[in-house]
């Protein structure tokens, strides 16, 4: 008998999934991923499709750690 996953407690949930790695259930990690919560500031970077895509997004990704560094360092 499967245990509630949605009665369960996000750490629970994780101790779950991880105790039953190797089986196929994956109901556990559905139920985890659904009670995520959305992050506005989430930035995708999808895999490049070649070098000049690489490229473009690992100065993308510079930029926006300068600039996430800047807003720390200006309210420190």
């Amino acid at each position: 008998m499967k245990p509630n996953f949605e009665q369960m407690t996000d750490a629970e949930l994780r101790a779950y999934a991880r105790e039953h790695r190797s089986e196929d259930d994956i109901e556990a990690l559905r139920v985890l991923f659904n009670r995520r919560k959305h992050n506005p500031e989430a930035i995708l970077f999808h895999p490049p499709k070649n070098k000049q895509e690489e490229n473009e997004q690992f100065e993308l990704f510079k930029r926006i750690i300068d600039e996430k560094q800047k807003k720390v360092d200006s309210k420190n």
